[in-house]
């Protein structure tokens, strides 16, 4: 399927141009394929979750917090196809290996998943806890490489799948005042890259996700909400992010920067831009006081 082509019309026909199979069906015999999503409970991943819901994908559903049930039952409510919630800490092996016990106990092939888990934290690198800088690396690189190892050696088998991974525009700048949640995402941009060089001549498609700043509570739980001018910035809808991820996801784009166009403006204008530059755009943006 090229960048120029429709969104599939349902789920069906995505597995068909994937796999080459023209009847439609799963591996199960039939009905709606799977689709996993994580950091589900909110933001982005909740809105990510519609959008598979919608387009008639069953969902496992996975995040650390309580809201995941809440999200699932709104999942549920919304929607006519089944929803798993998964209750799980990714920052470590042991919730990683709970939720690919649960892909798994499902017994379809995964045809989608959303690597989307992720956090951040504010402020300066020598004055935060190094404890929360750890946990930054742990959910936002260390889980993804970890899932993703599982998950695309089966779709590899398969030869089928398709992988969305939420990186950000933080990817194309150092992060001053946020210098290891940038610095996750340029990771995570680099990873996915060179996996779809890997894997290009498999039936298993990889897209990044760049959003820019968006309307979240990733501000708030990052310590940025209040005192930053990126937190006091109007921000993109998560709807509208989500949305275009799942389409770049479906087309096998490559990559989709996600949001309103401040947010692509901002984007274009980082490539000609100096490392030295857009650290400083970031200071003035990241630095504690900034949204005074």
């Amino acid at each position: 399927m090229t960048a120029d082509d429709p969104t599939p019309s349902s789920p069906a026909d995505a597995t068909a141009e994937t796999t080459g199979d023209t009847t439609g069906d799963t591996a199960s015999g039939g009905g709606r394929p799977l689709a996993v999503v994580t950091g589900a409970s909110s933001g982005i991943g909740l809105e990510l979750a519609k959008q598979f819901a919608e387009h008639g994908f069953d969902l496992l559903v996975a995040a650390e917090d309580d809201e995941i049930t809440v999200a699932a039952a709104v999942l549920r409510a919304e929607g006519d196809g089944e929803v798993e919630a998964v209750q799980v800490d990714l920052r470590n092996e042991q919730g990683v290996a709970a939720l690919y016990t649960a892909i798994r106990a499902d017994g379809r092939p995964v045809a989608a998943i959303a690597l989307n888990a992720g956090h951040g934290q504010g402020g300066a690198f020598v004055d935060t806890d190094l404890a929360d800088e750890l946990s930054i690396i742990d959910l936002n690189v260390v889980s993804t490489v970890r899932l993703a190892k599982l998950v695309l050696r089966d779709m590899v088998a398969a030869d089928a799948g398709r992988v969305l991974v939420t990186s950000s525009i933080a990817a194309t700048m150092p992060g001053s005042f946020q210098a290891v949640y940038n610095a996750s995402k340029s990771f995570l941009q680099s990873f996915t890259e060179a996996l779809q060089d890997e894997l290009k001549d498999t039936g298993v498609t990889l897209t990044s996700l760049m959003p820019g700043p968006t309307d979240t509570d990733f501000f708030e739980r990052a310590d940025m909400a209040d005192d930053t001018a990126v937190g006091t910035s109007k921000k993109d809808d998560p709807a509208q992010v989500a949305r275009q991820g799942f389409e770049a996801l479906m087309d096998g784009k490559a990559r989709v920067v996600g949001g309103g166009l401040k947010t692509k403006v901002q984007e274009a204008a980082g490539k000609a831009m100096p490392d030295k530059l857009k650290a400083a755009m970031h200071r003035r943006m990241a630095e504690p006081g900034s949204g005074d």
